[in-house]
C-alpha cells in the first residue's frame, strides 16, 4: 500500500523519526525563550530557564525516591505551580502523570489510588487529611505523600510530611529527561467523573497528547507569548492539554486557584490574560459578577468553552463584555476538546438572535481529528444531516485515549465498529455541524416523544431571574415522564414556578414545557457541571424541594 517499488535504505532512523510527546515543547521553549516569564501565580513567578530547572529537578527527585518509568505519579492539586510543574516533570522521569480531581471524596479517593497503584502522591497542604483518610482505607501501603503547601493562598505546610520545595531540593537540576522511546507510551491517567459506579480509569499517550497541543494551536489560535489563564482544572483532562501546549509560543501559564468573577478580572487586568477555557457555568459567573468585581481591559479574551452547551442567552450576554467565545466539545476520553464551532463568514450578516444559536453548535472536527460524526449506534451508519434526527457522536482520531485501564470489556465495547462512542446524543445541520441534543441517560421521554432537556434550558435562561437551571425527567403515570426544571434564582431577583411555566409554553412545544418547578441550589461537579442524576435521584426518593 503507497510504497515506492525501491525502499532500500529509507527506514525510519534517529534523524528522521522521532515519538511525538508533549515534553517537547519545554525543552524548545527553555532554549528559544530562557528570560520570557513561564509560571506566574500571584508574587510567585518563573522565566523558562527556571521553569524547566524546576520540572527536572521534580523529575530527578522523582527518580531518587524509586520512581521507575511506567510507574503512576498522582496528585491532589488546585490549579498551582507545582500541578502545572508536575505536568513536565512527573513523565520526564518516565513516570504516568494521575491528577486528581480535588473535589472527591476520601472513599473514591482511595479508590483511585489502589486502582492506578501511585507510587508518589503531591498532596496540597488543605487536602492532607482527605488522603490520609483516603490512604488509611486502602489494604495497601498507599503512596508514599509529598506535602504541597500554598504559601500564596495563606495554607501553610503542616509539618507531619515532605514539603515540595524539599523534594526539588533533592534533584539535579542536569538531570537528562527520558523521553519515550514509543509516543504510544502512556503518559497520563485520568479517572471519569462516574456519574454511575466507580469512576474508569482513562489512559492517555505522549502522541495523542502532542497533537492535541497542535490542533489547539491552529484552532484558538494561540499566538507568540499568549497569557493563559488555568481556570480549567488541571485535573480535567490534564487542563484540557493546555499547560503542555503553552511553552510552543512561549506563553505564559497563570495559575488561579479559586475560580471567582474577582480572580479571573484581577488576571486580564493586572497579567493581561489573553486566553481561557471554561465551562459555561464560569461564563455566567463572569456575566452575574458585581460591578465592584469587574475591572475595566482594553483587549478582547478568546475563551473555549466546553462540558455543557452554552445557552445562547449566555453568549449574548458575555462577548459585549470583552470575551470571544468558541464552543468546543471533548470528553475525558478524548484528552479534551475535539469539535469546534468554526465560524463561517457567511453567518457574520446574520441577526444577533441567529448568531448566538448558531454559536452554540457543538461544531465539527478539530484538526487532529479524522472523522466525528453522529451515527446510528446500533448499526454505525450515518443519520440524516436534517437538523432533526438524533444520532450518537462517534469519534476518531489521534486525540482518542487508549482505553480504560485494567478494563478490555469496557474498552472493547467504547471502539465497537472502529469509533468511540461518546455516549453523546446530538444532531446533524445540512452543513454537517453537530448539535449536541443531549447526554443520551438525560434525554426525557414523554408519551414516545423525545425531549432535549438542553433546549429546555436554553430557553428558561433567557428568562432575566434565572441564573442557573437543570431540567430533568420526573416520573409520571400518565405520560412516563415529563420534564422537572430546578432553578437557581438571581440574587436581587423573584419569579414564581407559574411565571416560569408560562415562559417557556410561549416559546416551547406544550409537551416540551416543565411540568414542574424546584427553586434550589444545584448540585455541581468541580468543572462546574451540574449532577443531574443528584436530583434524579431526589425526585425518586421525594426529596426535591
Amino acid at each position: 500500500m503507497g510504497w515506492m517499488k525501491d525502499e532500500t535504505g529509507l527506514e525510519k532512523n534517529a534523524a528522521n523519526f522521532v515519538p511525538l510527546t508533549p515534553l517537547s515543547h519545554l525543552r524548545r521553549a527553555a532554549r528559544l525563550f530562557p528570560d520570557d516569564e513561564a509560571l506566574v501565580y500571584k508574587s510567585f513567578r518563573k522565566t523558562y530557564t527556571e521553569y524547566y530547572e524546576r520540572c527536572t529537578r521534580l523529575a530527578s527527585a522523582l527518580t531518587k525516591l524509586g520512581v521507575e518509568p511506567g510507574d503512576v505519579v498522582a496528585t491532589l492539586l488546585p490549579n498551582i505551580p507545582a500541578h502545572a510543574e508536575a505536568h513536565f516533570g512527573v513523565p520526564a522521569c518516565g513516570a504516568v502523570l494521575n491528577a486528581i480531581n480535588t473535589r472527591l471524596e476520601s472513599d473514591t479517593v482511595s479508590y483511585i489510588f489502589g486502582h492506578g497503584e501511585a507510587k508518589i502522591a503531591l498532596i496540597d497542604s488543605a487536602l492532607i487529611p482527605v488522603a490520609l483518610e483516603a490512604i488509611e482505607k486502602m489494604d495497601g501501603p498507599g503512596p508514599k505523600i509529598i506535602e504541597v503547601p500554598d504559601p500564596v493562598a495563606g495554607i501553610p505546610a503542616s509539618g507531619d510530611h515532605m514539603t515540595y520545595d524539599d523534594l526539588l531540593a533533592t534533584g539535579e537540576p542536569t538531570f537528562d529527561w527520558v523521553m519515550p522511546q514509543d509516543e504510544w507510551e502512556s503518559l497520563a491517567l485520568n479517572y471519569t467523573s462516574g456519574t454511575t459506579g466507580r469512576p474508569k480509569g482513562v489512559v492517555y499517550h505522549h502522541r495523542g497528547a502532542y497533537l492535541m497541543t497542535m490542533g489547539t494551536a491552529v484552532s484558538w489560535p494561540i499566538p507568540r507569548g499568549a497569557k493563559y489563564l488555568t481556570i480549567v482544572p488541571l485535573f480535567h483532562c490534564n487542563n484540557w492539554n493546555h499547560t503542555w501546549a503553552a511553552p510552543m509560543v512561549g506563553g505564559t501559564v497563570i495559575c488561579c486557584r479559586d475560580i471567582t468573577a474577582k480572580n479571573i478580572y484581577d488576571a486580564i487586568a493586572d497579567e493581561g490574560v489573553t486566553h481561557f477555557g471554561a465551562a459555561p457555568i464560569v461564563l455566567n459567573t463572569i456575566v452575574n459578577s458585581k460591578p465592584a468585581d469587574r475591572r475595566e481591559f482594553d483587549h478582547i479574551v478568546e475563551v473555549f468553552t466546553a462540558g455543557a452547551p452554552p445557552p445562547a442567552a449566555t453568549l449574548a450576554a458575555i462577548e459585549p463584555l470583552g470575551f470571544n467565545v468558541t464552543q468546543v466539545y471533548g470528553l475525558t476520553e478524548t484528552y479534551g476538546h475535539v469539535t469546534e464551532c468554526v465560524w463561517q463568514n457567511r453567518w457574520n450578516d446574520e441577526p444577533d438572535e441567529e448568531r448566538y444559536a448558531i454559536k452554540a453548535r457543538t461544531g465539527v472536527l478539530m484538526p487532529m481529528m479524522e472523522d466525528i460524526t453522529a451515527m446510528e449506534a446500533e448499526s454505525m451508519s450515518q443519520i440524516p444531516m436534517d437538523g432533526t434526527t438524533q444520532g450518537e457522536i462517534m469519534i476518531r482520531g489521534n486525540s482518542v485515549m487508549k482505553g480504560y485501564l485494567k478494563n478490555p470489556e469496557a474498552t472493547g465495547e467504547s471502539f465497537r465498529g472502529g469509533y468511540f462512542h461518546s455516549g453523546d446524543i446530538a444532531l446533524q445541520h445540512p452543513d454537517g455541524y453537530l448539535r449536541i441534543a443531549d447526554r443520551a441517560k438525560d434525554i426525557i421521554i414523554s408519551g414516545g416523544e423525545n425531549i432535549s432537556s438542553i433546549e429546555v434550558e436554553g430557553v428558561l435562561m433567557k428568562h432575566p431571574a434565572v441564573l442557573l437551571c437543570a431540567v430533568v425527567a420526573k416520573p409520571d403515570e400518565k405520560w412516563g415522564e415529563v420534564p422537572c426544571a430546578f432553578v437557581e434564582v438571581k440574587e436581587d431577583a423573584t419569579v414564581t414556578e407559574e411565571d416560569l411555566i408560562a415562559f417557556t409554553r410561549e416559546r416551547l412545544a406544550g409537551f416540551k414545557t416543565p411540568k414542574k418547578v424546584i427553586f434550589r441550589e444545584l448540585p455541581k461537579t468541580s468543572t462546574g457541571k451540574i449532577q443531574k442524576f443528584e436530583l434524579r435521584q431526589a425526585l425518586k426518593e421525594g426529596l426535591a424541594e
